[in-house]
């Protein structure tokens, strides 16, 4: 069964647009000094619908919100997009839309707020969205995984199970994808990308590359 990252569908409909190259997680402090390690590095982007961060997008990318919503089915109807705007709970979707899946290209751990923010231009996100999400302070450590994005030939609707919902980043989706599709961005175009990436991250004395 092929594993996929559950996050919000408005990133995941960023990163199959090539207008977001990578996703942060607050490290988990148990781990200590010790690098990070993923559990998979190639997996399907799965979209979620917990709360969308309307207050947390760009102003230059809010009509993201809407396209957003074409990641989920609802069979009574597609909630307003006033919720995806205010963050209000949003009912979830009967099915999600499979577009696109990722590899991880680099990982690293950083600690400095500067590194942080410097890194938003890479994300359809505020540069304020890590600490309103996570509830970060500047002495935590976050994981900043670097994503090339490949959308699939075609999307592939996959009902929403129980064993979907809830806070794990991983699930194992009850059907067979294949690891087909484009990259959304060029060789040249996302390699730059990524050196600008890695150039940012060096600039933490701390920062930790995988």
């Amino acid at each position: 069964m092929p594993t996929a990252f559950r996050e919000w569908a408005v990133t995941v409909r960023a990163l199959a647009e090539g207008e977001q190259l990578l996703t942060v997680r607050r490290a988990n402090p148990a781990r200590g000094e010790r690098p990070l390690q993923l559990p998979f590095e190639r997996f399907f982007l799965y979209p979620t619908f917990d709360r969308q961060p309307g207050d947390l997008v760009r102003a230059s990318h809010q009509p993201e919100l809407r396209r957003a919503l074409e990641e989920g089915v609802w069979t009574d109807g597609e909630p307003a997009i006033q919720s995806f705007i205010t963050g209000a709970p949003i009912a979830q979707p009967d099915r999600v839309r499979i577009r696109a899946w990722a590899e991880v290209t680099d990982a690293f751990t950083v600690y400095d707020r500067r590194c942080v923010e410097a890194l938003s231009p890479y994300s359809v996100l505020t540069p304020d969205y890590v600490a309103k999400r996570f509830g970060w302070r500047s002495h935590q450590p976050l994981d900043v995984l670097v994503l090339r994005t490949h959308r699939i030939p075609r999307p592939v609707t996959v009902r929403v199970r129980d064993e979907y919902l809830g806070p794990a980043p991983w699930i194992e989706l009850q059907r067979d994808l294949p690891f087909e599709g484009t990259p959304v961005l060029s060789d040249g175009e996302f390699e730059r990308a990524a050196e600008e990436i890695r150039s940012i991250a060096a600039q933490d004395e701390r920062a930790v590359l995988v």
